[in-house]
């Protein structure tokens, strides 16, 4: 099976050819230019790097979030347009479950990751889950102990160590920025290009027959958007006694 991956949940993001169990080619975006404007020359020269022709895609996946509120609308609508194109099917992915994944490849079953990637505001967006013994990447690797917040980090680690549930390892941007924090809880991995990881697990459920229709495939957003929370505040203004004078 061949899938096509794309992750835009971070200002760099990264394209994949994934073909079974082996990614055969992986590349990071470049930071200094936007979602918009890479996006999908990115794309064609990842495939023609991969000697592979978009018609030979059996699926495409895509990171569902969290991250970037315009990355992930630019990343999704470019692989729903692709799907749609092709007549093919997506797998939207976590983005947090993704690092998970990826982390776990050197722990044992019973081991607990936690991920945080910075949400900005001082915030994180953070998971926990235990790793289990099946093979990586496959559905069965990682459990979910607590889903997809954004919070302060350290009120998000306060909670967890009242839970008895401090990770053995750390992953992502949001771990690296506040790793004084985190303190000597655990190591700390930084963010790796993760569409790879990404299309290695969207393999399963595509071979599953769990594969989304492009349109059902929604941004995993975890808190409002900026714009939204900025129109709320004026229209509050408006209707303030100070306003209607």
């Amino acid at each position: 099976m061949l899938v096509l991956a794309l992750d835009t949940t971070t200002r760099t993001g990264s394209v994949a050819i994934v073909r079974d169990t082996r990614v055969l080619v992986e590349r990071a975006g470049d930071p200094a230019r936007t979602h918009a404007e890479r996006l999908p020359q990115e794309i064609l020269s990842l495939v023609g790097e991969a000697g592979v022709p978009l018609s030979a895609v059996d699926v495409f996946a895509v990171a569902s979030g969290p991250g970037s509120f315009t990355g992930l609308r630019i990343g999704i609508s470019t692989i729903q347009g692709l799907a749609f194109a092709s007549g093919r099917s997506v797998v939207p992915v976590s983005a947090l479950e993704a690092l998970a994944e990826w982390a776990s490849g050197d722990l044992s079953s019973g081991r607990i990751v936690g991920v945080w990637t910075d949400a900005y505001r001082r915030e994180v967006f953070s998971a926990l889950y235990r790793v289990g013994d099946a093979a990586q990447y496959s559905p069965a690797r990682v459990a979910e102990i607590e889903g997809p917040t954004a919070g302060d980090p350290a009120a998000t680690l306060a909670r967890w160590a009242g839970q008895g549930r401090v990770p053995d390892l750390w992953v992502g941007d949001g771990a690296v920025l506040y790793a004084a924090a985190v303190g000597a809880r655990g190591p700390v991995v930084p963010s790796p290009a993760l569409s790879g990881a990404i299309g290695l697990m969207a393999a399963h459920p595509a071979r599953a027959g769990a594969a989304s229709d492009p349109s059902r495939v929604q941004p995993l957003y975890v808190r409002r958007p900026d714009a939204e929370l900025a129109r709320e505040r004026r229209a509050g203004d408006d209707q303030s006694p100070r306003t209607r004078k």
